[in-house]
C-alpha cells in the first residue's frame, strides 16, 4: 500500500516530459504486482511541499486500500479510476476505465487537464466529456488523434476527473513517446 505522489512544483500549463508525471507513471504500474493497491494524491499537493499538508485525505485513501486488500473488505473501493483503454472514434478518443464505483464525475465543473495529440505528437487542450463510464476526448486542432494525456504534468491542479466513491483518477497517458516536450502546444 502506497501513495502516488502528489501535485508539486510550479503548475504546467501543457503535458510534460518532466521527471514527476513518469515517476507517477513508474507507481501506476507498481499496481502490476500482485497484492498491491495506491492512493492517489493527485488532487492534494502544495506548491513548494512534496509532503501534502492535508495528511487526513491521504490517511483516509490508505486505510480504503487497507480496509479493501488487507482485511478483504470488497465493498470498499479502494482505489480510484485507472485508465485501461482507449477506442479512436473518428476525430475522438474514447478512454475506458476500472474502479469507477459505476460512476465517472467532473469535481467542480467541466473535466480539465486532458490533452489530445495527432500523428505529429503535438498535444492540444482537449475537451473532454463524460458518457456512462468512458470520457470522451476531442479537440478542433486535432482531427486524426492517437494519444491523450490526463493531467501529465508536475502539478496538474485542475485534475478533477474522480470516481462515484470520490477517489482520484490517478493520470496516464496513452502513448509510449520519449522526449515529446517541444512539441506540446498550449491552447487556451
Amino acid at each position: 500500500i502506497y501513495v502516488q505522489l502528489a501535485n508539486f512544483l510550479k503548475p504546467d500549463s501543457v503535458p510534460s516530459m518532466d521527471p514527476w508525471p513518469e515517476l507517477r507513471e513508474a507507481q501506476l504500474f507498481t499496481l502490476t504486482v500482485p497484492n498491491t493497491c495506491m492512493a492517489s494524491a493527485i488532487d492534494l499537493g502544495e506548491l513548494y511541499d512534496i509532503h501534502p499538508k492535508n495528511k487526513y485525505d491521504v490517511g483516509k485513501r490508505l486505510a480504503y486500500c487497507a480496509m479493501n486488500l488487507a482485511y478483504k473488505e470488497s465493498e470498499v473501493v479502494a482505489m480510484g479510476p485507472l485508465y485501461k483503454e482507449m477506442k479512436i472514434d473518428g476525430n475522438q478518443i474514447v478512454i475506458s476505465f476500472v474502479n469507477t464505483s459505476n460512476k465517472l464525475i467532473a469535481r467542480g465543473g467541466p473535466l480539465e487537464e486532458f490533452y489530445i495529440a495527432g500523428k505529429d505528437k503535438k498535444f492540444y487542450k482537449a475537451t473532454a466529456k463524460i458518457q456512462k463510464n468512458t470520457v470522451v476526448v476531442f479537440s478542433d486542432e486535432v482531427s486524426q488523434p492517437v494519444a491523450v494525456r490526463y493531467a501529465w504534468a508536475n502539478n496538474p491542479v485542475k485534475a478533477n476527473l474522480y470516481n462515484g466513491a470520490g477517489l482520484p483518477a490517478s493520470p496516464f497517458r496513452t502513448d509510449s513517446w520519449k522526449g515529446v516536450t517541444e512539441g506540446v502546444v498550449k491552447i487556451d
